[in-house]
């Protein structure tokens, strides 16, 4: 159990921001999820639309410390690549 007063704030701190970067991860992950349902469905002009959409959503996710550089980079990749090989 935390004694001293920043511990203590500390535990506060992280409660709020483990809501905040969860939320964030979630709302990336529903970006991602309508980018393959799109490409799923052979829908190869949503699945663009959507994946331009996601793009920004995942840098961000970057840029706020919530995901990993490389991560969002080999997502990035692979739904581009995905997208593209629609036809």
């Amino acid at each position: 159990m935390a004694n001293t007063p920043q511990a203590k704030k500390r535990i506060r701190r992280n409660e709020r921001r483990n809501e905040i970067n969860g939320a964030r991860v979630s709302r990336i992950r529903t970006f991602i999820k309508k980018v393959e349902a799109a490409i799923v469905a052979g829908d190869k002009d949503v699945a663009a639309a959507a994946l331009k959409l996601a793009q920004p959503e995942m840098q961000r996710g970057v840029s706020k410390g919530v995901l990993h550089k490389n991560t969002v980079a080999r997502k990035f990749s692979r739904l581009t690549k995905a997208v593209a090989a629609l036809g």
